[in-house]
């Protein structure tokens, strides 16, 4: 090839390289001029966060904190993913996106595969009457009354809060029946689709959430066999930033905090503008808007440090819920069968959590808030058993509501004694820590024994025996002596024998102690 022909070829192939480089450059300097001849000009980039429709999500992408966060020079992406929780951290793990939000359970079930590729900066909210199990009150009236049923179809969307709500009643009260096999278990695309399977009786019970929990009691025959409003850090929405991201960019992790914080004060000053913000981003009614809104108690900076980190003021009480919250649903989802055991790294919890950005800004203080002052902090918020009851006579005990008998394994005392063992109080601190998640219900503790014997001295036993464990849930968990009703039957109401149980058995698991929850009915 002669010198000429090269150099050809090479002009040749610097003029192909230089369009192409043009053509594929040409939408950034578009991008930097749009930006240098507009208001974007100040713009520092975007901050991207995966979430759906969900109330609880609506001030963190709400037309107020995206005009806080705009006025300090960043644009907040808030990505519909209709609540494809597997594909969520999924772009979180790739680094797609910076954030996104999860109830504990769904983060737990779904980051587990992705090595949990976030970590928990807040908690958003807690569901509080947005999810309910409800049910045909012809077919069932409570919990207790499905045990051993067989002809129950129940209605749910998978992989929704209600479903873990299902879950957790199933192992708090031992409720297998709450998700049956084969097809009775109904799997539905949303809420609505479950109140049509229920209405039209194809579905005994349905798991559902606002507002068509408030669309089925409306009907007659629709009965709420158990709500959110009456549990605690069960159902419970979480903000997660990815690893990296916090690492490299902390600064903007407490500006989005910040600024997320100051949206919620805003609007827990002006539920006006709230309602209308709502109403104009889903297009629904306001009766219907009012409705979700009630279902949800949004959680500030000092309830996310007092009450879920576990970060006080000296003088202050404060307890990490959150922890609590994580190793709870970890024994609902190996109950239910997702995991054979723990998917926490380590088996440490404080692994999926990051406290740091919350503290700071509660230690420091920040513009608009006050550092709260020493022993503000109501006992209610820090420990759900020591909640406050008025006393009942007892013809009002007898008028309350039965919601379900607690999951408790036999509570073992001293042969023909009322005397707690150790096995035995280990037994009742197992079922403690299912009743920590319904502060709302009284108890009534309901001694049995066997059938055998004097009945006018098997009825004093079992209700010493409730007694003695009323007793110990007054003295070590400091639980209002007028939430509970201790009780003894003797040996009047047996367990039904099941088929082919031999008689030793069946006389084994006669003497028991029951602690049933019970609501008052308004």
């Amino acid at each position: 090839m002669t010198r000429q022909a090269t150099g050809a070829l090479l002009l040749l192939l610097v003029g192909l390289l230089t369009i192409g480089g043009a053509y594929y450059l040409k939408p950034y300097f578009q991008e930097r001029e749009q930006r240098r001849t507009s208001d974007a000009r100040e713009s520092k980039g975007n901050i991207k966060v995966a979430m759906d429709n969900w109330i609880g999500y609506f001030p963190l992408c709400s037309p107020e904190m995206k005009k806080r966060m705009r006025q300090q020079g960043w644009n907040l992406v808030c990505e519909d993913d209709q609540a494809d929780y597997p594909q969520r951290m999924k772009r979180l793990k790739d680094e797609e996106i910076d954030f996104a939000v999860a109830t504990v359970d769904s983060f737990l079930l779904n980051g587990a595969s992705k090595g949990f590729p976030g970590t928990i900066v807040a908690v958003i909210d807690e569901s509080q009457g947005g999810d309910a199990i409800v049910a045909r009150k012809d077919a069932v009236a409570s919990l207790n009354e499905l045990k051993g049923r067989t002809d129950i179809n129940v209605a749910f969307t998978p992989a929704s809060p209600s479903h873990h709500l299902l879950k957790a009643a199933a192992e708090h009260f031992d409720v297998p029946q709450l998700l049956p096999s084969g097809e009775r278990l109904i799997h539905t695309k949303g809420s609505e689709e479950a109140l049509k399977k229920l209405l039209s009786g194809k579905a005994q019970v349905a798991a559902l959430w606002e507002p068509d929990v408030s669309r089925a009691l409306a009907q007659d025959g629709i009965v709420k066999l158990l709500g959110t409003e009456d549990t605690k850090r069960l159902i419970v929405d979480v903000l997660i930033a990815n690893r990296d991201f916090s690492r490299n960019r902390p600064e903007i992790v407490s500006l989005l905090l910040a600024n997320y914080f100051m949206t919620l004060k805003t609007y827990r000053e002006n539920q006006q503008m709230l309602e209308e913000h709502v109403i104009a981003a889903a297009n629904l009614p306001r009766d219907a808007v009012e409705k979700m809104l009630k279902g949800v108690a949004w959680t500030n900076l000092t309830d996310n440090c007092e009450r879920w980190f576990g970060i006080s003021v000296p003088g202050s009480q404060a307890t990490d819920s959150l922890i609590e919250t994580i190793e709870s649903s970890v024994q609902i989802l190996i109950h239910n069968g997702d995991f054979t055991e723990s998917p926490v790294p380590g088996g440490d919890p404080y692994r999926l959590t990051q406290s740091r950005f919350v503290e700071d800004l509660y230690l420091k203080g920040m513009t608009g808030f006050t550092s709260p002052k020493a022993g503000t902090v109501k006992p209610d918020s820090v420990n759900s058993l020591e909640t406050a009851f008025a006393p009942l006579s007892r013809d009002a005990w007898s008028a309350l509501q039965e919601i379900g008998t607690l999951k408790t394994d036999p509570v073992v005392f001293q042969s023909g004694t009322s005397d707690l063992s150790f096995q035995g109080k280990l037994e009742i601190d197992r079922a403690v820590e299912r009743l920590k998640h319904y502060p709302n219900f009284r108890v009534v503790i309901k001694g049995h024994t066997g059938t055998e014997g004097d009945p006018e001295a098997n009825k004093t036993l079992s209700r010493e025996r409730s007694e003695a464990v009323a007793r110990y849930l007054e003295v070590t968990y400091n639980i209002n002596p007028n939430r509970l009703l201790p009780v003894g039957f003797g040996g009047e109401k047996p367990l039904p024998r099941n088929p082919g149980e031999s008689t030793r058995s069946y006389n084994y698991r006669l003497p028991r102690v029951e602690m049933v929850l019970v609501r008052e009915v308004f």
